[in-house]
């Protein structure tokens, strides 16, 4: 028992592990030198990301409201409003407009379109949890009507009750296995002449898919991952009938917002921090987000993984 003691004083507190992810250490290679440093359980591998058991961290009440606390409410990653105004710019809305959102989550994007300018949104995704928060929320700031929260099957041929005049869609479909039908599917439910906005995870090369940094980050996303690179993603848009207006790598502005939104929450990590022994469970959730965005990162830095941004454009329809 004193040695169990013993070993578990070792380990790096939480507290410090929080902090010096958002300041841009990598745990595991602190967990490796603190092993080294106090000579315990050598000949032992680490217990590091590497090493735990792969299995996925699926969405919880307690997740969504840290990750709200991080983010911003409504949102599950980088990019609060500011941002989505900022992209959006691209769609030329205005009120009399009606857009789908694929991969709505907890509707953050979704509300933002709504209230910005006006457009009628549905937001769609297939995680039940997060549509069902995502409408408490559309509710009680009055926009159930205008931004309605809605739970779909996107991965099986989804089937949507009206024509948009845009769509949007903010990391999301690399979690979809069959890509080509669902965009064939939104190509189809879009009017003519009408826009397609999307930023999406994308590899450098299809070798990446072997990569530790990707296997890391794919075992902390709470998503399935189905990663393709982004020269395949304008082959699939094509195929669709889209024709690309943009393709950019936006990476870099990506990591900004990351350690923007990090940095900005080192208050919220010295308090829950301080107080672990009363909100142990807001501590784990913390974590968890630590670990899938410090995987993100460090993907994006060896540039295996890539955020790209596409404004594909439905043509307007020929004269017979």
């Amino acid at each position: 028992m004193a040695a169990k003691t013993e070993n578990n004083s070792k380990k790096i507190p939480l507290k410090w592990r929080l902090i010096a992810w958002w300041q841009g250490y990598d745990l595991a290679d602190i967990e490796e030198k603190m092993r080294l440093r106090h000579g315990s359980n050598q000949g032992s591998p680490v217990k590091t990301p590497a090493t735990e058991k792969n299995n996925k961290i699926s969405w919880n009440q307690k997740r969504m409201d840290i990750a709200q606390m991080i983010w911003g409410t409504g949102f599950c990653g980088p990019g609060g409003a500011k941002n989505v105004i900022d992209m959006s710019k691209l769609l030329a809305l205005s009120p009399k407009m009606s857009a789908m959102v694929i991969g709505a989550g907890l509707g953050g994007p979704a509300r933002v379109l709504a209230e910005e300018f006006g457009v009628w949104i549905s937001g769609y995704d297939h995680n039940k949890l997060l549509t069902e928060e995502g409408m408490k929320i559309s509710t009680a700031k009055g926009l159930e009507k205008k931004a309605p929260i809605i739970h779909l099957d996107l991965e099986n041929s989804p089937a949507f009750d009206r024509q948009f005049d845009r769509a949007f869609s903010k990391e999301f479909l690399f979690s979809i296995k069959n890509k080509a039908p669902l965009l064939k599917i939104i190509y189809d439910q879009l009017k003519h002449d009408s826009l397609f906005l999307l930023s999406d995870y994308v590899i450098k090369d299809e070798a990446s898919i072997t990569h530790p940094d990707i296997i890391a980050w794919e075992k902390y996303t709470p998503d399935n991952s189905y990663l393709i690179t982004s020269d395949a993603y304008n082959i699939l848009l094509e195929k669709a009938g889209f024709k690309i207006r943009i393709h950019e790598d936006i990476t870099q502005h990506y990591l900004e917002m990351i350690n923007e939104a990090w940095a900005s929450t080192e208050k919220l990590i010295q308090k829950l921090a301080d107080n672990k022994q009363d909100i142990k469970e807001d501590l784990s959730a913390i974590m968890e987000e630590t670990r899938l965005w410090n995987s993100v990162t460090k993907a994006m830095r060896s540039g295996e993984l890539k955020l790209y941004r596409y404004l594909a454009h439905k043509p307007t329809a020929p004269i017979r």
